[in-house]
């Protein structure tokens, strides 16, 4: 079994950070001050197939956005951290929460920001376009950008190495 196998093999729970992995990174504001994000449906998808097969996914974000707050209500994602400056402390928090360790955690992140948790974790992910020292250090790179599918590839990643793939593939043809 490869080293990237036997780290999925363990995972419980998904954690992603948002701008950057979740969005395409860029900040839109409106004439009134308001945000919005965009965010991709195949990246749900993805986050409602790992749901289904028992991973379970929590947001850990420094900014805090209303759009965010919808988009995870949408997609039945219960553990939200928005605002963490310092991610680090809303991870040991999840961790307790959740009674998992770090072997049994991937995260996806794209900046600096994030190479505390990704140093933690049983598996580091990233986008393709995320920081070099991130790059550096994860053990698995998606080929699309954050905002562009990558957490669906990360979440296909997932589910294949534990077994799940085939199962959705054929209830998604009607043969299961």
């Amino acid at each position: 079994m490869s080293d990237f196998r036997a780290r999925c093999a363990r995972l419980r729970l998904l954690v992603l950070d948002v701008d950057g992995v979740l969005t395409d990174g860029r900040l839109l504001f409106d004439a009134e001050g308001q945000e919005s994000k965009g965010f991709h449906v195949r990246d749900g998808h993805g986050i409602r197939l790992l749901q289904d097969c028992g991973i379970e996914v929590a947001l850990i974000t420094a900014r805090y956005s209303q759009a965010l707050a919808h988009r995870a209500r949408d997609l039945g994602i219960q553990r939200v951290y928005q605002g963490s400056v310092d991610k680090i402390v809303a991870y040991t928090e999840l961790l307790f929460a959740t009674n998992l360790g770090d072997e049994e955690v991937a995260y996806m992140g794209d900046d600096l920001i994030d190479l505390a948790i990704l140093s933690r974790v049983g598996l580091a992910a990233a986008p393709a376009d995320a920081h070099p020292e991130v790059l550096a250090r994860a053990h698995w790179v998606a080929q699309r950008n954050g905002g562009m599918g990558a957490v669906r590839e990360l979440s296909e990643e997932i589910l294949r190495a534990q077994g799940h793939w085939d199962t959705i593939v054929a209830r998604a043809l009607g043969q299961a």
